[in-house]
């Protein structure tokens, strides 16, 4: 059925008050503005849910199901009752299995599988808590030591921002279920990259930043870490939970404007701990890492080997408890 009839009564229902300014608030600042929930009832079938119609109506036009879709940490969707979250960017496109990635960024069946050279990778291993066994917990575990009134509060990651092989600023130190990393993001809290300094930044470095804008969106859920990118350029991946077990060949998945990807599985992390061979790895391994770049994409399949080579790019150093 045609979108126009269903857009038009939700919309009719959103012209109230606050609801109204709430949507108008999300879409002219384009959700940098942290509004609020829109709670709005759902339609009887066959009618679309009112969430997919106005992510249709002023996001994604070729929208099709609203299970492409998923809530962003901290909305309230679905709402009590028969009710659920309108506000169209309260929500992501999901980057799942689902979606298959670009042809450079995955292997295919037949593909040479050569040997990962890390001899020109620069992490902070030694900054980060890790053991040989890691044990991370899910959010859904109930925790005293994440609790705010708490005198022994506890992070569940630190964050490196990086230029090149230089590391920028300190650790960012994560307390909080989800934080903001970005650019330039109007009345946004968390960590900024705009305001770290360095001396002779390059004009590629200064490019790149430059197209960091609102960044992105990193919230621990129940399942696992997940990762949206709110900037207008696609971001990178890559973490042991992404890779394909006991294969040297790294995987690196390109994420688009306004898609989620679980960056880091709980579940398959804890698989992982008794399938990779430690004969198939090759120099130090961090298996509570993940790394995303901005805007450049690195490994077998980019002229960028290492993330080393990116222009912008961090580091998510996940605490794993002993």
């Amino acid at each position: 059925p045609s979108a126009r009839g269903p857009s038009r009564s939700a919309l009719l229902r959103c012209t109230r008050g606050r609801a109204l300014t709430a949507l108008l608030e999300a879409v002219e600042s384009r959700g940098a503005a942290g509004t609020s929930c829109l709670p709005l009832p759902l339609p009887p079938p066959p009618l679309p849910p009112p969430h997919l119609v106005l992510c249709r109506l002023f996001r994604w036009p070729e929208l099709q199901r609203p299970e492409e879709l998923k809530p962003l940490s901290g909305c309230r969707s679905p709402g009590p009752g028969d009710s659920v979250c309108g506000n169209p960017y309260h929500f992501s496109r999901l980057c799942g299995p689902e979606s298959p990635p670009p042809p450079y960024s995955r292997l295919s069946p037949d593909a040479e599988q050569k040997p990962l050279d890390l001899s020109d990778s620069a992490l902070s291993y030694m900054e980060t808590e890790t053991t040989n066994s890691p044990n991370i917990s899910p959010a859904r575990t109930s925790d005293a030591s994440t609790s705010l009134d708490t005198g022994q509060q506890t992070h569940w990651c630190k964050v490196a921002y990086w230029e090149h092989r230089t590391r920028v600023g300190r650790l960012y130190t994560v307390h909080e279920p989800s934080v903001s990393i970005f650019y330039d993001l109007p009345q946004g809290n968390g960590f900024c990259l705009g305001q770290l300094t360095l001396e002779h930044r390059g004009e590629t470095v200064e490019r790149t930043r430059s197209k960091i804008g609102y960044g992105i969106l990193l919230s621990r859920e129940v399942d696992g870490v997940w990762a949206y990118n709110r900037s207008e350029h696609p971001i990178f991946v890559n973490s042991p939970t992404l890779d394909i077990p006991n294969c040297r060949t790294l995987l690196v998945r390109k994420v688009l404007p306004g898609y989620s990807i679980k960056v880091f599985d709980y579940e398959k992390s804890y698989l992982l701990q008794h399938v990779n061979e430690p004969a198939d790895l090759d120099g130090p391994y961090d298996p509570n890492s993940i790394r995303i770049s901005f805007a450049k994409g690195w490994g077998p399949y980019y002229s960028r080997q290492f993330i080393t080579s990116c222009p912008c790019w961090l580091e998510v150093l996940l605490h794993s408890k002993r």
